[in-house]
Protein backbone atom coordinates (compact mmCIF):
# COMPACT_ATOMS: atom_id res chain seq x y z
CA UNK A 1 0.00 0.00 0.00
CA UNK A 2 1.23 3.12 -0.58
CA UNK A 3 2.59 5.28 2.14
CA UNK A 4 -0.03 8.50 2.66
CA UNK A 5 1.72 11.62 3.47
CA UNK A 6 0.87 12.93 7.39
CA UNK A 7 -1.89 14.95 7.98
CA UNK A 8 -2.89 14.48 4.62
CA UNK A 9 -6.84 12.71 4.00
CA UNK A 10 -7.61 9.54 2.32
CA UNK A 11 -10.90 10.93 1.40
CA UNK A 12 -11.63 14.17 0.43
CA UNK A 13 -13.71 16.47 3.76
CA UNK A 14 -17.16 17.09 3.09
CA UNK A 15 -19.01 20.66 4.52
CA UNK A 16 -22.06 19.48 5.06
CA UNK A 17 -23.45 15.59 5.53
CA UNK A 18 -23.27 12.42 7.70
CA UNK A 19 -19.75 10.20 8.41
CA UNK A 20 -21.16 6.79 9.04
CA UNK A 21 -18.38 5.52 11.02
CA UNK A 22 -17.03 2.00 12.09
CA UNK A 23 -18.78 -0.04 9.79
CA UNK A 24 -17.61 -4.05 9.86
CA UNK A 25 -15.57 -4.37 6.96
CA UNK A 26 -18.33 -7.62 6.11
CA UNK A 27 -21.22 -5.53 7.04
CA UNK A 28 -20.11 -2.62 4.70
CA UNK A 29 -22.71 -3.73 1.44
CA UNK A 30 -25.61 -4.56 3.68
CA UNK A 31 -25.21 -0.76 4.97
CA UNK A 32 -25.34 0.41 1.81
CA UNK A 33 -28.39 -1.43 0.71
CA UNK A 34 -30.11 -0.65 4.04
CA UNK A 35 -29.80 3.31 3.32
CA UNK A 36 -30.14 2.67 -0.51
CA UNK A 37 -27.71 4.77 -1.13
CA UNK A 38 -27.65 4.60 -4.41
CA UNK A 39 -30.64 5.85 -4.80
CA UNK A 40 -30.06 9.35 -3.43
CA UNK A 41 -29.43 12.11 -5.17
CA UNK A 42 -26.33 13.19 -2.86
CA UNK A 43 -22.71 12.81 -3.69
CA UNK A 44 -21.00 9.63 -1.68
CA UNK A 45 -18.42 8.07 -0.92
CA UNK A 46 -17.64 4.44 0.06
CA UNK A 47 -14.36 3.37 1.66
CA UNK A 48 -13.27 0.14 3.23
CA UNK A 49 -10.01 -1.87 5.09
CA UNK A 50 -9.37 1.05 6.90
CA UNK A 51 -7.31 0.01 9.66
CA UNK A 52 -9.19 0.47 13.04
CA UNK A 53 -8.03 -0.35 16.72
CA UNK A 54 -11.36 -2.02 17.86
CA UNK A 55 -12.22 -4.07 14.75
CA UNK A 56 -8.94 -4.60 12.57
CA UNK A 57 -10.57 -3.65 9.54
CA UNK A 58 -13.58 -0.94 9.06
CA UNK A 59 -15.58 0.74 6.10
CA UNK A 60 -16.65 4.56 6.10
CA UNK A 61 -19.12 6.30 3.94
CA UNK A 62 -19.10 9.86 3.50
CA UNK A 63 -22.67 11.12 2.56
CA UNK A 64 -22.82 15.40 1.11
CA UNK A 65 -26.14 17.22 2.05
CA UNK A 66 -27.66 14.26 3.76
CA UNK A 67 -28.48 14.09 7.32
CA UNK A 68 -30.34 10.82 8.26
CA UNK A 69 -33.56 10.55 10.37
CA UNK A 70 -33.19 8.81 13.79
CA UNK A 71 -34.79 5.69 12.51
CA UNK A 72 -32.51 5.91 9.82
CA UNK A 73 -29.65 5.86 12.38
CA UNK A 74 -31.13 3.00 14.68
CA UNK A 75 -31.79 0.64 11.48
CA UNK A 76 -28.01 0.85 11.05
CA UNK A 77 -27.82 -1.14 14.47
CA UNK A 78 -29.32 -3.82 12.72
CA UNK A 79 -26.05 -4.16 11.08
CA UNK A 80 -23.82 -3.40 13.96
CA UNK A 81 -24.00 -2.03 17.37
CA UNK A 82 -19.94 -0.18 16.71
CA UNK A 83 -21.47 2.27 14.11
CA UNK A 84 -21.18 5.75 14.88
CA UNK A 85 -22.55 9.06 12.70
CA UNK A 86 -20.70 12.13 12.66
CA UNK A 87 -23.02 14.94 11.64
CA UNK A 88 -20.97 17.57 9.75
CA UNK A 89 -21.75 21.16 8.94
CA UNK A 90 -19.09 23.91 7.61
CA UNK A 91 -16.20 21.19 7.73
CA UNK A 92 -17.13 20.77 11.70
CA UNK A 93 -18.44 17.46 13.51
CA UNK A 94 -20.95 18.83 15.32
CA UNK A 95 -22.49 15.72 16.32
CA UNK A 96 -21.65 11.80 17.04
CA UNK A 97 -24.69 9.51 17.34
CA UNK A 98 -24.58 6.06 18.34
CA UNK A 99 -26.42 3.74 16.88
CA UNK A 100 -29.36 1.84 19.02
CA UNK A 101 -31.96 -0.63 17.52
CA UNK A 102 -35.56 0.67 18.40
CA UNK A 103 -38.07 -1.80 20.05
CA UNK A 104 -39.84 -2.64 16.76
CA UNK A 105 -38.29 -3.13 13.01
CA UNK A 106 -41.22 -2.60 10.40
CA UNK A 107 -40.81 -3.22 6.76
CA UNK A 108 -36.92 -3.48 6.69
CA UNK A 109 -36.22 -7.36 7.12
CA UNK A 110 -37.55 -10.51 5.52
CA UNK A 111 -37.86 -13.35 7.81
CA UNK A 112 -35.78 -16.40 7.45
CA UNK A 113 -39.04 -18.59 7.12
CA UNK A 114 -39.86 -19.30 3.83
CA UNK A 115 -43.59 -20.45 5.32
CA UNK A 116 -43.88 -17.04 7.48
CA UNK A 117 -47.00 -15.31 6.41
CA UNK A 118 -44.98 -12.02 5.52
CA UNK A 119 -43.22 -13.99 2.35
CA UNK A 120 -46.46 -16.04 1.34
CA UNK A 121 -48.85 -12.29 1.47
CA UNK A 122 -48.43 -8.92 0.43
CA UNK A 123 -47.51 -7.63 3.64
CA UNK A 124 -44.25 -6.26 4.99
CA UNK A 125 -41.95 -8.07 7.96
CA UNK A 126 -42.24 -6.92 11.79
CA UNK A 127 -39.72 -7.96 14.43
CA UNK A 128 -39.63 -7.54 18.21
CA UNK A 129 -36.08 -6.76 19.13
CA UNK A 130 -35.76 -9.34 22.08
CA UNK A 131 -31.99 -8.20 22.69
CA UNK A 132 -30.82 -4.94 21.52
CA UNK A 133 -27.08 -5.89 22.08
CA UNK A 134 -26.97 -8.87 20.42
CA UNK A 135 -29.17 -7.63 17.69
CA UNK A 136 -31.78 -10.63 18.22
CA UNK A 137 -35.22 -9.84 16.85
CA UNK A 138 -38.63 -12.20 16.64
CA UNK A 139 -40.99 -12.15 13.83
CA UNK A 140 -44.23 -10.73 14.97
CA UNK A 141 -46.43 -13.36 12.54
CA UNK A 142 -44.27 -16.70 12.97
CA UNK A 143 -42.30 -16.04 16.20
CA UNK A 144 -39.08 -17.48 14.82
CA UNK A 145 -35.87 -15.32 15.92
CA UNK A 146 -33.65 -13.92 13.99
CA UNK A 147 -29.71 -13.37 15.16
CA UNK A 148 -28.15 -10.09 13.15
CA UNK A 149 -26.26 -12.53 11.12
CA UNK A 150 -29.49 -14.04 9.28
CA UNK A 151 -30.73 -10.60 8.95
CA UNK A 152 -31.82 -9.86 5.38
CA UNK A 153 -32.70 -6.61 4.41
CA UNK A 154 -36.08 -6.06 2.28
CA UNK A 155 -36.02 -4.91 -1.40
Amino acid sequence: MAEIEKGKLRVQAIKNGSVIDHIPVEKLQKVVKLLRLFELEYPFTIGQNYKSQKLGRKGIIKVEEKHFTPEEVNMLALVSTEVVISVIRDYQVVEKIKVDLPEEINGLVNCTNPKCISNNEPMKGRYHVINKQEGVLKCHYCNRKIEREEIVISE
